[in-house]
């Protein structure tokens, strides 16, 4: 597996290669030297209107940053009731 990173500009240029001029998925990665499942991972994400990927890609964020917060809560929340249970049992 490769550790590349590549940058968004070269993605969505590799995503016009295909979308645009034509050119096959299987020949685009083989040129790139990019695997097909990466390029049609690319394609999901760089194949919409920008506008609409910075909508997508900021609901991501906003889904992320609530299931940390759920998480945070949820740990927060066992807690207490674990405190609760054994100070329960402590006067009574």
């Amino acid at each position: 597996m490769s550790n590349k990173r590549y940058t968004d500009e070269f993605k969505a240029e590799a995503v016009k290669q295909v979308t645009v001029r034509g050119h096959t998925v299987a020949d685009v990665a083989a040129r790139l030297d990019v695997s097909a499942h990466s390029l049609y991972q690319w394609m999901k994400r760089f194949g919409i209107p920008p506008a609409e990927r910075k909508v997508s890609d900021d609901q991501q964020a906003e889904i992320r940053r609530l299931k940390a917060e759920l998480k945070r809560v949820s740990e927060e929340r066992d807690i207490l009731k674990k405190a609760a249970t054994y100070f329960a049992k402590m006067s009574g």
